[in-house]
Protein backbone atom coordinates (compact mmCIF):
# COMPACT_ATOMS: atom_id res chain seq x y z
CA UNK A 1 0.00 0.00 0.00
CA UNK A 2 1.31 3.42 -0.95
CA UNK A 3 1.63 6.35 1.44
CA UNK A 4 -1.35 8.71 1.69
CA UNK A 5 -2.71 11.62 3.71
CA UNK A 6 -5.56 10.93 6.11
CA UNK A 7 -8.32 13.43 6.94
CA UNK A 8 -11.36 13.20 9.22
CA UNK A 9 -13.81 16.03 8.45
CA UNK A 10 -16.77 16.82 10.69
CA UNK A 11 -19.14 18.19 8.04
CA UNK A 12 -20.04 17.24 4.50
CA UNK A 13 -18.76 20.61 3.32
CA UNK A 14 -15.34 19.90 4.80
CA UNK A 15 -15.36 16.44 3.26
CA UNK A 16 -16.10 17.76 -0.22
CA UNK A 17 -13.37 20.38 0.08
CA UNK A 18 -10.84 17.67 0.97
CA UNK A 19 -11.76 15.37 -1.90
CA UNK A 20 -10.25 17.47 -4.67
CA UNK A 21 -11.14 17.53 -8.35
CA UNK A 22 -9.98 14.16 -9.61
CA UNK A 23 -10.29 10.54 -8.54
CA UNK A 24 -6.53 10.32 -7.96
CA UNK A 25 -6.60 13.23 -5.52
CA UNK A 26 -8.62 11.49 -2.83
CA UNK A 27 -10.97 8.62 -2.01
CA UNK A 28 -13.82 8.37 0.48
CA UNK A 29 -13.54 5.99 3.44
CA UNK A 30 -16.82 4.83 4.99
CA UNK A 31 -16.86 1.22 6.18
CA UNK A 32 -13.62 0.55 4.31
CA UNK A 33 -14.52 -2.99 3.26
CA UNK A 34 -13.95 -2.20 -0.43
CA UNK A 35 -11.53 0.74 -0.47
CA UNK A 36 -8.86 -0.91 1.65
CA UNK A 37 -8.80 -3.97 -0.61
CA UNK A 38 -8.45 -1.77 -3.68
CA UNK A 39 -5.58 0.14 -2.09
CA UNK A 40 -3.78 -3.00 -0.93
CA UNK A 41 -4.00 -4.43 -4.44
CA UNK A 42 -2.75 -1.13 -5.88
CA UNK A 43 -5.86 -0.76 -8.04
CA UNK A 44 -6.32 2.75 -6.61
CA UNK A 45 -3.65 4.92 -5.04
CA UNK A 46 -5.26 8.08 -3.66
CA UNK A 47 -3.09 10.88 -2.37
CA UNK A 48 -5.58 11.41 0.45
CA UNK A 49 -8.15 9.25 2.22
CA UNK A 50 -11.12 11.18 3.58
CA UNK A 51 -12.77 9.40 6.50
CA UNK A 52 -16.49 10.24 6.69
CA UNK A 53 -17.19 8.55 10.01
CA UNK A 54 -17.12 11.86 11.89
CA UNK A 55 -19.83 13.46 9.72
CA UNK A 56 -22.84 12.89 11.96
CA UNK A 57 -25.43 14.18 9.47
CA UNK A 58 -24.67 11.16 7.28
CA UNK A 59 -25.94 8.80 9.99
CA UNK A 60 -29.37 7.79 11.21
CA UNK A 61 -32.61 6.16 10.10
CA UNK A 62 -35.85 8.10 10.12
CA UNK A 63 -39.38 7.16 9.04
CA UNK A 64 -42.62 9.03 8.71
CA UNK A 65 -45.80 7.76 7.02
CA UNK A 66 -46.01 10.63 4.55
CA UNK A 67 -42.38 10.89 3.50
CA UNK A 68 -41.23 7.31 3.85
CA UNK A 69 -37.81 6.11 4.98
CA UNK A 70 -34.61 8.15 5.20
CA UNK A 71 -31.36 6.17 5.44
CA UNK A 72 -28.11 8.03 6.05
CA UNK A 73 -25.18 7.00 3.86
CA UNK A 74 -23.19 5.85 6.92
CA UNK A 75 -25.96 3.59 8.22
CA UNK A 76 -24.56 0.09 8.70
CA UNK A 77 -26.37 -3.08 7.75
CA UNK A 78 -26.71 -4.05 11.41
CA UNK A 79 -28.47 -0.75 12.08
CA UNK A 80 -30.93 -1.45 9.27
CA UNK A 81 -31.62 -4.92 10.63
CA UNK A 82 -32.21 -3.58 14.14
CA UNK A 83 -34.47 -0.66 13.18
CA UNK A 84 -38.11 -1.09 14.18
CA UNK A 85 -39.49 1.08 11.36
CA UNK A 86 -37.64 -0.95 8.72
CA UNK A 87 -38.85 -4.18 10.30
CA UNK A 88 -42.45 -2.99 10.27
CA UNK A 89 -42.77 -1.02 7.05
CA UNK A 90 -40.04 -2.43 4.77
CA UNK A 91 -39.65 -6.13 5.59
CA UNK A 92 -38.35 -6.93 2.09
CA UNK A 93 -35.55 -4.42 2.61
CA UNK A 94 -34.68 -5.95 5.94
CA UNK A 95 -34.73 -9.44 4.42
CA UNK A 96 -32.39 -8.37 1.61
CA UNK A 97 -29.97 -6.75 4.06
CA UNK A 98 -29.95 -9.95 6.10
CA UNK A 99 -28.56 -11.79 3.07
CA UNK A 100 -25.59 -9.44 2.71
CA UNK A 101 -22.19 -10.97 3.55
CA UNK A 102 -21.68 -12.08 7.14
CA UNK A 103 -21.97 -10.48 10.59
CA UNK A 104 -18.46 -9.02 10.48
CA UNK A 105 -19.16 -7.16 7.23
CA UNK A 106 -22.68 -6.14 8.29
CA UNK A 107 -21.30 -4.49 11.42
CA UNK A 108 -19.11 -2.07 9.42
CA UNK A 109 -20.43 -2.06 5.83
CA UNK A 110 -22.50 1.00 4.97
CA UNK A 111 -25.38 1.82 2.66
CA UNK A 112 -23.36 4.44 0.78
CA UNK A 113 -20.47 2.05 0.44
CA UNK A 114 -22.72 -0.63 -1.03
CA UNK A 115 -24.01 1.71 -3.71
CA UNK A 116 -20.52 3.03 -4.53
CA UNK A 117 -18.52 -0.21 -4.36
CA UNK A 118 -16.47 -1.05 -7.41
CA UNK A 119 -17.00 -4.15 -9.58
CA UNK A 120 -15.64 -7.49 -8.41
CA UNK A 121 -14.43 -8.26 -11.96
CA UNK A 122 -11.03 -9.93 -11.67
CA UNK A 123 -9.67 -8.04 -14.68
CA UNK A 124 -10.46 -4.75 -12.96
CA UNK A 125 -9.13 -6.00 -9.62
CA UNK A 126 -6.04 -7.28 -11.41
CA UNK A 127 -5.15 -3.80 -12.64
CA UNK A 128 -6.48 -3.97 -16.21
CA UNK A 129 -8.95 -1.12 -15.79
CA UNK A 130 -12.70 -0.95 -15.43
CA UNK A 131 -13.25 -2.31 -18.95
CA UNK A 132 -10.71 -5.14 -18.62
CA UNK A 133 -8.76 -4.21 -21.72
CA UNK A 134 -5.33 -5.35 -22.83
CA UNK A 135 -2.85 -2.89 -24.33
CA UNK A 136 -4.34 -1.73 -27.62
CA UNK A 137 -7.91 -1.76 -26.30
CA UNK A 138 -8.78 -5.42 -26.87
CA UNK A 139 -11.24 -6.82 -24.33
CA UNK A 140 -9.70 -9.49 -22.14
CA UNK A 141 -13.15 -10.53 -20.95
CA UNK A 142 -14.60 -11.75 -24.24
CA UNK A 143 -11.75 -14.16 -24.94
CA UNK A 144 -10.90 -14.91 -21.32
CA UNK A 145 -12.50 -16.33 -18.21
CA UNK A 146 -15.91 -14.63 -18.14
CA UNK A 147 -17.93 -17.04 -16.04
CA UNK A 148 -19.14 -14.29 -13.65
CA UNK A 149 -19.63 -11.52 -16.18
CA UNK A 150 -22.69 -9.86 -17.72
CA UNK A 151 -25.38 -11.54 -19.79
CA UNK A 152 -27.42 -8.34 -20.29
CA UNK A 153 -26.21 -4.93 -21.36
CA UNK A 154 -22.99 -6.57 -22.50
CA UNK A 155 -22.76 -5.24 -26.03
CA UNK A 156 -19.42 -3.81 -24.96
CA UNK A 157 -17.05 -2.47 -23.96
CA UNK A 158 -18.25 -3.03 -20.36
CA UNK A 159 -18.77 -6.65 -19.30
CA UNK A 160 -18.51 -6.45 -15.50
CA UNK A 161 -21.60 -6.82 -13.30
CA UNK A 162 -22.85 -4.22 -10.85
CA UNK A 163 -21.91 -5.58 -7.40
CA UNK A 164 -24.51 -3.88 -5.18
CA UNK A 165 -26.93 -6.51 -3.88
CA UNK A 166 -29.29 -3.92 -2.43
CA UNK A 167 -29.52 -1.56 -5.44
CA UNK A 168 -32.04 -3.66 -7.46
CA UNK A 169 -34.48 -3.70 -4.53
CA UNK A 170 -34.05 0.04 -3.91
CA UNK A 171 -34.85 0.65 -7.59
CA UNK A 172 -37.93 -1.61 -7.39
CA UNK A 173 -39.04 0.38 -4.34
CA UNK A 174 -38.66 3.68 -6.21
CA UNK A 175 -35.86 4.98 -3.98
CA UNK A 176 -33.81 8.10 -4.64
CA UNK A 177 -30.24 8.92 -3.65
CA UNK A 178 -29.08 12.35 -2.48
CA UNK A 179 -25.60 13.55 -3.38
CA UNK A 180 -23.54 16.51 -2.22
CA UNK A 181 -20.60 18.09 -3.97
CA UNK A 182 -18.90 21.38 -4.84
CA UNK A 183 -22.04 22.55 -6.67
CA UNK A 184 -24.35 21.68 -3.78
CA UNK A 185 -26.94 18.96 -3.31
CA UNK A 186 -28.80 16.99 -5.95
CA UNK A 187 -31.18 14.07 -5.84
CA UNK A 188 -31.67 11.38 -8.48
CA UNK A 189 -33.46 8.03 -8.71
CA UNK A 190 -31.24 5.16 -7.61
CA UNK A 191 -31.73 3.72 -11.10
CA UNK A 192 -30.02 6.79 -12.62
CA UNK A 193 -27.08 6.57 -10.19
CA UNK A 194 -25.68 3.62 -12.16
CA UNK A 195 -24.46 3.86 -15.73
CA UNK A 196 -22.58 1.78 -18.28
CA UNK A 197 -19.16 3.28 -19.07
CA UNK A 198 -18.27 3.50 -22.74
CA UNK A 199 -14.65 4.62 -22.35
CA UNK A 200 -11.83 4.04 -19.87
CA UNK A 201 -12.27 7.61 -18.61
CA UNK A 202 -15.87 7.03 -17.51
CA UNK A 203 -17.03 5.41 -14.28
CA UNK A 204 -19.97 3.20 -13.43
CA UNK A 205 -21.67 5.73 -11.13
CA UNK A 206 -23.20 9.14 -11.73
CA UNK A 207 -20.86 10.55 -9.13
CA UNK A 208 -18.40 13.30 -9.98
CA UNK A 209 -15.02 13.74 -8.26
CA UNK A 210 -15.65 15.62 -5.04
CA UNK A 211 -19.22 14.34 -4.64
CA UNK A 212 -20.42 12.05 -1.87
CA UNK A 213 -23.60 10.09 -1.19
CA UNK A 214 -25.40 11.59 1.80
CA UNK A 215 -28.64 9.59 2.09
CA UNK A 216 -31.17 7.35 0.41
CA UNK A 217 -34.91 7.93 0.56
CA UNK A 218 -37.44 5.13 0.11
CA UNK A 219 -41.03 6.27 -0.47
CA UNK A 220 -43.97 4.74 1.36
CA UNK A 221 -45.99 2.31 -0.68
CA UNK A 222 -48.43 -0.56 -0.70
CA UNK A 223 -46.73 -2.74 -3.30
CA UNK A 224 -45.87 -6.31 -2.42
CA UNK A 225 -42.11 -6.69 -2.70
CA UNK A 226 -39.60 -9.50 -2.53
CA UNK A 227 -36.10 -10.40 -3.66
CA UNK A 228 -34.51 -13.70 -4.56
CA UNK A 229 -30.82 -14.36 -5.08
CA UNK A 230 -28.71 -17.31 -6.20
CA UNK A 231 -25.21 -17.88 -4.80
CA UNK A 232 -22.62 -20.58 -5.12
CA UNK A 233 -22.45 -20.83 -1.34
CA UNK A 234 -24.37 -19.44 1.61
CA UNK A 235 -21.33 -17.88 3.30
CA UNK A 236 -19.52 -14.70 2.34
CA UNK A 237 -20.04 -14.55 -1.40
CA UNK A 238 -21.47 -12.31 -4.10
CA UNK A 239 -24.63 -13.56 -5.82
CA UNK A 240 -24.57 -14.98 -9.31
CA UNK A 241 -28.01 -13.54 -10.09
CA UNK A 242 -30.71 -11.71 -8.17
CA UNK A 243 -34.19 -10.39 -8.85
CA UNK A 244 -36.22 -7.81 -6.96
CA UNK A 245 -39.93 -7.41 -7.61
CA UNK A 246 -42.59 -4.91 -6.56
CA UNK A 247 -46.19 -5.81 -7.42
CA UNK A 248 -49.34 -3.73 -7.11
CA UNK A 249 -52.15 -6.24 -6.83
CA UNK A 250 -55.92 -6.19 -7.08
CA UNK A 251 -56.83 -9.44 -5.43
CA UNK A 252 -54.94 -12.08 -7.38
CA UNK A 253 -54.44 -9.87 -10.43
CA UNK A 254 -51.30 -7.82 -11.07
CA UNK A 255 -52.12 -4.18 -11.75
CA UNK A 256 -48.51 -3.17 -12.35
CA UNK A 257 -45.06 -4.58 -11.71
CA UNK A 258 -41.47 -3.49 -11.29
CA UNK A 259 -38.80 -6.12 -11.95
CA UNK A 260 -35.09 -5.40 -11.52
CA UNK A 261 -32.29 -7.94 -11.97
CA UNK A 262 -28.92 -7.77 -10.26
CA UNK A 263 -25.44 -9.23 -10.88
CA UNK A 264 -26.24 -9.91 -14.53
CA UNK A 265 -25.38 -6.55 -16.16
CA UNK A 266 -23.03 -3.59 -15.67
CA UNK A 267 -25.93 -1.79 -13.95
CA UNK A 268 -28.92 -3.03 -11.96
CA UNK A 269 -31.13 -4.15 -14.84
CA UNK A 270 -34.84 -3.19 -14.97
CA UNK A 271 -36.83 -5.57 -17.14
CA UNK A 272 -39.76 -3.95 -18.95
CA UNK A 273 -40.26 -7.27 -20.73
CA UNK A 274 -40.94 -9.08 -17.44
CA UNK A 275 -43.11 -6.22 -16.22
CA UNK A 276 -45.24 -6.42 -19.38
CA UNK A 277 -45.56 -10.18 -18.95
CA UNK A 278 -47.06 -9.62 -15.49
CA UNK A 279 -49.29 -6.55 -15.94
CA UNK A 280 -52.98 -7.38 -15.98
CA UNK A 281 -52.43 -11.09 -15.39
CA UNK A 282 -54.01 -13.26 -12.71
CA UNK A 283 -51.06 -14.58 -10.73
CA UNK A 284 -50.07 -18.19 -11.23
CA UNK A 285 -46.88 -20.18 -11.47
CA UNK A 286 -47.20 -20.11 -15.26
CA UNK A 287 -47.39 -16.30 -15.27
CA UNK A 288 -44.36 -16.09 -12.98
CA UNK A 289 -42.51 -18.46 -15.33
CA UNK A 290 -43.47 -16.28 -18.29
CA UNK A 291 -42.04 -13.26 -16.48
CA UNK A 292 -38.78 -15.12 -15.89
CA UNK A 293 -38.61 -16.11 -19.56
CA UNK A 294 -39.29 -12.54 -20.65
CA UNK A 295 -36.62 -11.15 -18.31
CA UNK A 296 -33.86 -13.06 -20.12
CA UNK A 297 -35.33 -12.89 -23.63
CA UNK A 298 -32.59 -10.46 -24.69
CA UNK A 299 -29.74 -12.07 -22.77
CA UNK A 300 -26.50 -12.66 -24.66
CA UNK A 301 -24.27 -15.10 -22.88
CA UNK A 302 -20.51 -14.99 -23.24
CA UNK A 303 -18.41 -18.10 -23.73
CA UNK A 304 -18.41 -19.11 -20.07
CA UNK A 305 -21.51 -17.67 -18.41
CA UNK A 306 -24.48 -19.21 -20.21
CA UNK A 307 -25.59 -20.82 -16.95
CA UNK A 308 -26.47 -17.35 -15.60
CA UNK A 309 -29.38 -17.09 -18.04
CA UNK A 310 -31.21 -19.91 -16.28
CA UNK A 311 -30.28 -18.59 -12.84
CA UNK A 312 -31.70 -15.16 -13.68
CA UNK A 313 -34.86 -16.76 -15.09
CA UNK A 314 -35.39 -18.73 -11.90
CA UNK A 315 -34.62 -15.74 -9.67
CA UNK A 316 -37.31 -13.66 -11.36
CA UNK A 317 -39.89 -16.45 -11.16
CA UNK A 318 -39.28 -17.07 -7.46
CA UNK A 319 -39.18 -13.36 -6.56
CA UNK A 320 -42.50 -12.85 -8.36
CA UNK A 321 -44.13 -15.75 -6.55
CA UNK A 322 -42.76 -14.59 -3.20
CA UNK A 323 -44.05 -11.04 -3.73
CA UNK A 324 -47.46 -12.19 -4.94
CA UNK A 325 -47.76 -14.54 -2.01
CA UNK A 326 -47.35 -11.69 0.43
CA UNK A 327 -44.06 -12.98 1.83
CA UNK A 328 -42.93 -9.37 2.12
CA UNK A 329 -44.62 -6.01 1.67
Amino acid sequence: MRAFEYASPKTKEQAVALLGRSWTDAQVLAGGTDLLSLMKDDVVAPKRVVNLKGVEELRGIRFDPAGGLRLGALVTWDEVLDDASVRRHYPSLRAAVGEIAGPQIRSVGTLGGSLCQRPRCWYFRGGFGLLGQAPGGRSMVVDGDNRYHAILGNEGPAYFVSPSTLAPLLIALGATVRLFGPKGAREIPVEKFFRVPKTTEEREHDLAPGEIVTEVRVPPGSARTASYEVREKEGLDWPLATASVALKMNGNRVQSARVVLGHVAPVPWPSPEAEAALAGKAMSEAVAQAAGDAAVSKAKALSGNGYKVQLARVAVKRAVLAAAGGGAR
